[in-house]
């Protein structure tokens, strides 16, 4: 069977019954037979389970997983509600805590290289260490459990040093990415009035240095509840604090000798704030708790993932992604997290796979983008890189092609379990993801998680097998938002997520849930972008590519397209007078790179008459979005609620055109 004949659903791997008894899964089930006496015949008798007997499958994760915690728990679960479940009642924890527990103090915690530092370790004795130090120096800064500390910083062992730091405290963490740019950093951190900073001078990437002090001094005026700035030298190891007034160095807070003390936290206490960005407004401040967060990341990495102590995990990300959030996860589990910070092809196309032989991972995840690029370019990673210690291999962002899956059994490595998984930032985890006991399907995510209920729900809210539905969970998750911060009466988080199926979280995703209870991810249903799984809100281009004189009004969609791509075309409208040529679009981009980030480059800028309205004004792009998926003018939209009906034409060509092959949709 060759990329070109595959088809969904195409039987690609089967687990050998080493695998199988090996599995984390496996010492679960034989768990709950020795200790709960319960027996399934298969998994999906265990999922179900799981959802039904909600309560009693998350205290077995409690105790399978021995949750280090002060003070018991009274409840598992108070009320099955949404949103407002109240998950293991007064019981007393830290994240932090259960990360350091007796580990080996020699063997490497984390594993890390840049395209400014070759490959280093940094043992579980060592990490500890520096943990406790810049815990004791941020007490001594005066933070306290609640303040929110913030980071502006690349996927470097620091990070992960100072955001453990934070938790130990109680106090709330955030990051992004420094190729963000200043206004998207600070629409983000101003609305959590945070009191420390962290920021690197700079980074490297695609073999490009980018000095980023200056954007630190303009993120640190921005936000005037910021009390301490600590400088992480990256870039420059000679830079000090005069490069950034009133700064700390982080080298000094390396220095404060202490033991790592823990604060005992209630398990719905915050542990970070992430962000989601939606089509209009500011990005959503999601936060999410410390023990939610935990016993959720211990479920899906080890159950799901099968990371065992020891292992080493890899997942292609920047801190501007969640999945960087699951990547420190792997920590909880007792295994070393895998960092890299720079481009995954630079300096060439096999830089992501060359990583993953030289830092000796067990299990090696990216974006599906980024295994659909390589397809593309022709890789054969397998032959080129010893990838021997690989024993799984991971995919999430957007859905992987049938073709893109078969092509990791073919050049990659065949002998190798493919997980791919759907969820996101909006609960740190996945909804459908894998398990390395059920065999891979083309195009298929093996399973819906322990835990989750997840379904597919028609416009009426009938659970759908077999068919394209609305992905809805309708039973609580423990690491669900506790709420979006300054949403005082819970209308945003409602509205953001409960509006279309009252009391059932609906999560934005066309999904179809098959005959054997696996699932296929058809892309969003909504209109919110999602490169890499980083959602981006269209406002955010609007607000930048409007506000040029040359640009009378824009739109913006992403689609995903038959080929298994993801294509995220600008559609603009020149301001009268102006000439739709190159130089314009160099200068859009330029625009948008500087004021947003180089990952929100669009992949097209096409010019259009006029963008299709709403009778009240607001713009179509989920129609939009769907006619370039393929869909029929009458699926699409009802002309008959448009302002200007005839706007909508120029896209149902375009749509043809792709249909032929007509029209190119690569990166342009």
């Amino acid at each position: 069977m060759n990329e070109a004949s595959v088809e969904e659903g195409d039987l690609l791997w089967e687990p050998s019954s080493e695998m199988v008894d090996r599995a984390m899964i496996t010492k679960y089930l034989r768990w709950l037979e020795e200790n709960r006496g319960l027996r399934f015949a298969n998994y999906d008798a265990l999922w179900h389970w799981s959802v039904t007997e909600l309560e009693d499958f998350w205290a077995t994760i409690w105790d399978f997983f021995e949750v280090k915690a002060s003070r018991p728990y009274d409840e598992v679960l108070a009320e099955r509600k949404m949103p407002g479940a109240k998950w293991f009642t007064n019981a007393e924890l830290n994240y932090t805590d259960n990360i350091f527990r007796g580990l080996a103090p020699d063997e490497p915690a984390l594993v890390f290289k840049s395209e400014l530092y070759p490959l280093t370790e940094v043992s579980w004795g060592e990490l500890e260490r520096r943990v406790a130090a810049v815990a004791a120096s941020l007490r001594d800064m005066g933070v306290v459990r609640g303040d929110r500390v913030v980071a502006f910083v690349p996927n470097i062992p620091e990070t992960i040093i100072a955001f453990l730091a934070t938790a130990s405290i109680g106090a709330i963490w955030s990051c992004c990415s420094p190729d963000f740019g200043t206004g998207s950093v600070v629409d983000r951190f101003k609305q959590i009035a945070p009191k420390v900073l962290f920021a690197v001078d700079g980074y490297r990437y695609n073999g490009r240095d980018f000095s980023r002090l200056d954007a630190v001094e303009q993120i640190r005026q921005a936000l005037p509840t910021l009390e301490h700035s600590v400088l992480i030298p990256y870039m420059d190891q000679g830079v000090d604090a005069f490069s950034l007034p009133s700064a700390v160095m982080w080298g000094n807070l390396l220095e404060r000798q202490s033991e790592l003390v823990c604060e005992q936290l209630p398990f719905d206490h915050p542990l970070w704030v992430v962000y989601s960005s939606g089509t209009t407004g500011l990005p959503k401040p999601l936060v999410h708790s410390q023990g939610g967060t935990l016993i959720e990341l211990r479920k899906a990495l080890s159950l799901h993932m099968d990371i065992h102590p020891g292992d080493r995990f890899f997942w292609f990300s920047t801190t501007g992604w969640i999945m960087w959030n699951l990547v420190q996860g792997a920590l909880v589990c007792g295994a070393a997290a895998v960092l890299f910070d720079g481009s995954p092809v630079y300096p060439d196309p096999s830089t992501l796979y060359e990583f993953a032989a030289e830092s000796k991972a067990d299990f090696l995840g990216s974006g599906a983008p980024l295994l659909t690029a390589s397809m593309q370019a022709g890789l054969e990673p397998g032959k080129s890189s010893d990838l021997s210690r690989v024993r799984g291999i991971g995919s999430t962002g957007a859905p992987l092609s049938p073709e893109g899956f078969k092509w990791v059994y073919d050049a990659v490595k065949q002998d190798v379990w493919l997980t791919s998984a759907s969820g996101g930032t909006d609960i740190a985890s996945a909804f459908l993801g894998g398990l390395p006991t059920l065999p891979v399907h083309a195009g298929e995510l093996q399973c819906r998680c322990l835990g989750v209920k997840a379904e597919a729900f028609d416009d009426s809210g009938n659970s759908l097998i077999g068919e394209v539905g609305e992905l809805v969970v309708t039973e609580p998750m423990p690491s669900m938002p506790l709420y979006l911060w300054n949403d005082v009466d819970g209308s945003r988080y409602h509205e953001s997520y409960f509006d279309m199926y009252p009391g059932v979280w609906r999560h934005g995703d066309w999904v179809r849930i098959t005959e054997r209870g696996s699932g296929v991810i058809l892309g969003r249903s909504d209109s919110t972008l999602k490169r890499m799984g980083v959602r981006m809100g269209s406002s955010d281009f609007y607000n930048v590519v409007e506000a040029m004189p040359e640009i009378a009004e824009s739109l913006i969609v992403g689609a995903d397209m038959a080929d298994g791509s993801y294509w995220m075309p600008l559609f603009v409208v020149p301001s009268e007078g102006i000439e739709f040529n190159d130089e314009l679009k160099d200068l859009i981009k330029e625009r948008i790179r500087v004021a947003m980030s180089p990952r929100h480059l669009p992949d097209a800028i096409l010019q259009i008459g006029e963008v299709p309205r709403t009778l009240n004004g607001k713009k179509l792009e989920v129609p939009v979005k769907k006619l370039l998926m393929g869909w029929d003018l009458e699926r699409a939209v009802n002309v008959d609620s448009m302002m200007n009906a005839a706007a909508i034409e120029q896209f149902v060509d375009l749509a043809k055109r792709i249909e032929a092959g007509e029209a190119d949709i690569s990166r342009s």
